[in-house]
């Protein structure tokens, strides 16, 4: 069982789109944003989606009540930490950093995925740490996205084109 994990996509609907197009291909039995969507619109994607979707709300997602009524038919949308289990993993989402790093050493779940610097991360700890990187692409030029597989726990970083 693979998930696909993106996040930082600030508005760059075709890149999201693009992920989405990937995360069906690829079969994905969950996808999670770790936040920073921006506006209502940039959700709209994740609606072509055939599978659970979990996020969670990033700082520069200012337009929250607009965000959560776009995720009403989609998903799920946090406003700071989220937690999933999916194929026997336990899961956790949150978009920043300082509170992945002690969520991924406390060993209660598998996989902890956060978001906020756009920079891909990924560190075996008590739990599986990982960031994908930048969907949007707007701050080091690569939109990222991530496939966790949940078996083997290993994660490939795939780059939009």
């Amino acid at each position: 069982m693979r998930i696909g994990v993106l996040s930082d996509s600030h508005d760059n609907v075709p890149k999201v789109e693009a992920a989405v197009d990937l995360f069906v291909a690829e079969g994905v039995g969950m996808v999670i944003h770790a936040g920073d969507f921006v506006a209502p619109f940039a959700v709209a994607p994740l609606a072509r989606l055939e599978c659970p979707v979990v996020a969670v709300f990033g700082n520069n997602d200012g337009e929250r009540v607009g965000l959560a009524r776009a995720f009403a038919d989609i998903g799920e949308v946090h406003p700071n930490v989220a937690e999933a289990e999916l194929h026997g993993r336990r899961i956790a989402v949150t978009h920043y950093p300082e509170v992945a790093e002690p969520l991924s050493l406390a060993g209660r779940h598998d996989l902890v995925v956060y978001g906020h610097t756009h920079r891909v991360d990924i560190q075996p700890r008590a739990g599986l740490l990982v960031n994908p990187g930048e969907t949007g692409g707007w701050v080091t030029g690569r939109c990222t996205v991530a496939l966790v597989d949940l078996d083997a726990m290993d994660v490939e970083i795939r780059e939009l084109g």
